[in-house]
């Protein structure tokens, strides 16, 4: 594949306390051929986050036509799985105005760092605001994926909801520091609301320098194959890079990182790591919306894909 970064898109600026710095995970859905909304979470002065959305030009993902002014949901109560920061991840129109969010819930540890699991929003009135479906997550602690549960991608599909999320039960030592250890896994659900207690292992890490995935975001394309996006956490580099792979059905992955031909530009913003991304088609155009250093400390940005 070959991109052409347009450059970064939008960083908080003016927003009020809620929003000071960061604007991570951006979560692109069309809502109409002119425009794109990209939900993004931003962080308060203390590192927490909340969700806000910008909405940029179709022809012109880099020209911002209108931002949110106050978060969509706020934290959790203390003592909640979500009263350290709550992330969006992805949202999925289900039709008649309705949309579900997806969201991390970060939850701060004694014994461990933290926990992050999966939460839901819902929009009545075609993703302008959201309300909790409940205060506790939707894709809760099980046995098999005891600290995370996070990260998802949910598609509908026909008449059934499929998730690609990462999970797991195990931290590991980078230098000297505690960080997670995760895996690609998968759950289907009738209603887009109740999953199972674990999913499918559809891609682990490989050889001893990956400790983690982020973030998974899958496109079916016209013919049926689907295509994986995601973000790989390297020891040696201290930070993320992008891999992709491809997939007959949805399930069995071929990973052919170096054939996605995204990576960092040495003195930008994305000079030390890029991750989080999210691809979106828009009247036969392909845009990527990613972060760069710092988990998208100064903001988003966008590439177009110019040949596959």
């Amino acid at each position: 594949m070959k991109w052409n970064k347009l450059g970064l898109v939008y960083g908080p600026r003016g927003l009020g306390d809620w929003a000071i710095h960061t604007a991570t995970l951006p979560t692109p859905i069309l809502l109409s051929p002119e425009i794109i909304r990209v939900y993004v979470s931003f962080c308060d002065a203390t590192g927490v986050g909340r969700p806000g959305y910008v909405d940029v030009d179709a022809a012109n993902p880099t020209r911002v036509l209108a931002v949110s002014s106050n978060p969509l949901i706020d934290i959790g109560v203390p003592g909640s799985f979500d009263d350290n920061g709550a992330v969006v991840c992805s949202v999925v129109d289900v039709g008649d105005e309705v949309y579900y969010m997806y969201y991390v819930g970060f939850e701060q540890c004694i014994k461990v760092r933290y926990r992050l699991f999966t939460g839901l929003a819902i929009s009545e009135d075609g993703g302008q605001s959201f309300r909790k479906y409940k205060s506790t997550p939707i894709l809760e602690r099980s046995p098999q994926e005891l600290y995370f549960r996070c990260g998802p991608f949910v598609m509908r599909d026909g008449g059934l909801f499929r998730m690609w999320y990462i999970a797991g039960s195990d931290w590991t030592e980078v230098d000297g520091k505690s960080v997670p250890v995760y895996a690609l896994r998968y759950l289907e659900s009738p209603d887009g609301i109740h999953w199972g207690e674990y999913g499918a292992q559809q891609m682990d890490i490989t050889g001893a320098d990956e400790h983690g995935f982020g973030r998974p975001w899958v496109v079916k394309r016209p013919d049926g194959t689907h295509e994986l996006f995601y973000s790989i956490r390297r020891r040696t580099l201290g930070a993320y890079r992008l891999g992709y792979a491809q997939s007959a059905e949805g399930a069995t992955w071929v990973r052919d990182d170096a054939s996605l031909c995204l990576d960092v530009t040495q003195g930008s913003f994305d000079s030390d790591a890029i991750e989080y991304s999210a691809v979106i088609e828009v009247n036969g155009r392909t845009y990527c919306f990613y972060n760069g250093n710092a988990f998208g400390r100064d903001g988003f940005a966008v590439a177009e894909l110019v040949q596959r």
